[in-house]
């Protein structure tokens, strides 16, 4: 059984330009880091959905204390995966508005997305001007200082093959600070979403076979006390996932 959840009155929501934005959440063992994830969240935020993918730590208590009326919180047990918990907050997020230009943002539970460049990212989603909003570290002024090189090297490689898989040029494909529209969500295949790591991988090839009007806005790389959970079963793991949504894109079967 999962932890008791918050809710929030939709009647007091702030919204930004009119329309509600939804923020998912989705965190594992981020105890350490999710009082500061919470607790800075701008005004402007509606409503807080935090899926806790199997911590063995205070994550969800730590949550459900400081959300109070704000948000909802889910647990998952066992752990499923970062892509299923945020394709779960995509249903929960769904549930609260059926306002189309809604904005349904992501921001991991382990602090690397500031939030001062949240209203970036969910701004061309509520004025109607894009489908899906992507995070690009890369086109942040101050990278070369933040980024760690290696981290660098390897967005930059994922990038290139994703954007020949995919057909559309991304910059960052691995950024997991992004917003979808409300209305999009609803054409997403959340049922078979891939539930680990190399689902931006899989998500970017969907959006971009359904036409989706996807946008990079510059936002910046954070690195402090998260812990990474990326090995390098991963990383072959997500070169494949590439390798399969070129197939979706070019293959005979697209054609």
């Amino acid at each position: 059984m999962g932890p008791p959840k918050a809710t929030v009155n939709a009647r007091c929501a702030p919204m930004l330009h009119a329309k509600p934005v939804i923020v998912v959440v989705p965190a594992r063992d981020e105890a350490p880091r999710i009082d500061r994830v919470l607790s800075r969240m701008p005004p402007f935020v509606d409503h807080l959905v935090v899926v806790d993918d199997g911590s063995t730590d205070e994550t969800s208590s730590r949550a459900v204390a400081l959300l109070g009326g704000r948000g909802t919180v889910v647990r998952h047990e066992p752990a499923q995966g970062v892509g299923a918990a945020i394709s779960h907050g995509y249903r929960l997020a769904a549930l609260y508005t059926d306002m189309p230009n809604a904005a349904v943002a992501v921001m991991a539970g382990d602090d690397q997305m500031h939030p001062d460049d949240l209203e970036a990212v969910v701004t061309p989603i509520v004025l109607g001007a894009a489908d899906y909003v992507k995070g690009d570290r890369f086109s942040w002024p101050d990278r070369a200082r933040a980024m760690p090189l290696g981290r660098k090297l390897g967005g930059k490689v994922f990038a290139a093959a994703t954007s020949l898989a995919i057909g559309r040029r991304i910059h960052d494909s691995q950024c997991g600070y992004t917003a979808i529209s409300r209305s999009f969500i609803d054409r997403l295949r959340l049922a078979s979403f891939w539930p680990g790591f190399g689902y931006p991988n899989v998500l970017l090839g969907e959006l971009a076979r359904a036409n989706a009007r996807i946008l990079e806005v510059p936002v910046r790389a954070v690195y402090a006390d998260e812990v990474s959970r990326l090995r390098m079963k991963h990383v072959v793991t997500i070169g494949r996932l590439i390798a399969r949504e070129a197939w979706k894109t070019h293959g005979p079967s697209s054609r």
